[in-house]
């Protein structure tokens, strides 16, 4: 791939980053990794650009500083992002409902909800006009991003769904009226966010859960959307939780089966995040790339450097290890937000 910028080299390739969720530390170490260095408090690569897949926020110790770091990058051409299920959880938490809802916000404040944003309201709790800021900016983010050859979204791509967007909103990012429609499950805008930054799901039977490793009990499992014929819930279940019992084997209904999102071996390159994956990272397909490696559960935060190739191959990931105490990392990392 060799692409010309204005005033610099081609460009070389992108570097795609999964779900940082607050570890900002680590996140300017794999960034150094990768060979970007700090030019006036921005991360910049004379050859090479930059597209996080979204979930900068939530749990992490350093939410601000990853925030920071991708914002700025962004905002000055050094990289692109697509939203995630957090940025959009935190719009629809500390949106106002409608006149006349009964409810006060558009995403209700539950202990559950509570808790999954607690960490950055606390982080933001001294900074409020830079958290409005960051709330504001998190509304220019596009759902999905299709550039030079290769396809990103948070956690699956549909083409149908992301047809209507376009249709919609040609620049793919969602404006106030899309964000309130978005919790009616009846709307377009719920059936695109959802499918765009949350992925398939699959209902589990009544009575039945799973409590997942992040401390949540779960009533469906997350689904995969690239096995052509799936026959099973084992065929497409994508999550470190094993489901239940002998469930892998049930069979998938024809409902669910017309549920579910199929992106097939012959598409472009498609790279996506959200899915809490464990291990030494690996493709689960030759043109699909999931870059969410838990990595604010001590796993790995993993780039993958994409550089014009149409099979991808897995001796690109680029991954660093995150500590259990993410602020014992030395701290020449840090930008200064003053």
């Amino acid at each position: 791939m060799q692409r010309q910028t204005q005033g610099k080299p081609p460009l070389e390739g992108y570097d795609l980053i999964g779900d940082v969720h607050g570890c900002g530390a680590t996140l300017a170490v794999l960034l150094e990794k990768l060979g970007y260095h700090q030019r006036a408090g921005v991360y910049r690569h004379p050859r090479r650009k930059v597209i996080f897949l979204g979930d900068l926020i939530d749990r992490g110790p350093r939410i601000r500083l990853a925030v920071t770091i991708a914002r700025r990058m962004v905002e000055q051409g050094e990289a692109y992002i697509v939203m995630g299920n957090h940025e959009y959880n935190a719009l629809a938490y500390t949106h106002p409902a409608p006149v006349g809802s009964h409810k006060r916000w558009l995403r209700e404040h539950t202990p559950r909800h509570n808790r999954i944003i607690q960490d950055t309201l606390d982080q933001y709790r001294d900074y409020t006009n830079e958290w409005d800021d960051t709330l504001a900016w998190f509304k220019t983010i596009p759902l999905c991003l299709e550039i030079d050859g290769i396809r990103v979204v948070h956690a699956c791509w549909d083409k149908a769904l992301i047809a209507e967007l376009n249709q919609r909103h040609p620049d793919g990012c969602m404006d106030t009226q899309f964000l309130v429609e978005s919790i009616d499950p009846t709307t377009q805008a719920f059936r695109i966010l959802d499918r765009l930054t949350r992925g398939p799901h699959v209902s589990l039977p009544a009575g039945i859960a799973i409590h997942s490793g992040d401390g949540f009990k779960r009533k469906s499992f997350r689904a995969h959307f690239w096995a052509q014929a799936p026959q099973q819930w084992g065929d497409v279940v994508f999550q470190p939780d094993n489901l239940p019992g002998d469930l892998e084997t049930r069979p998938l209904t024809p409902e669910e089966r017309q549920q579910l999102s199929y992106y097939g071996p012959e598409q472009p390159p498609l790279f996506i995040g959200h899915y809490w994956c464990e291990g030494i990272p690996a493709l689960p397909t030759g043109n699909i790339a999931c870059l969410d490696y838990s990595a604010v559960k001590y796993g790995r935060l993993v780039a993958y450097r994409w550089s014009g190739e149409r099979a991808l191959n897995a001796d690109h990931f680029v991954w660093v290890p995150v500590p259990r105490e993410e602020r014992a990392l030395p701290k020449p990392w840090e930008i200064d937000f003053d």
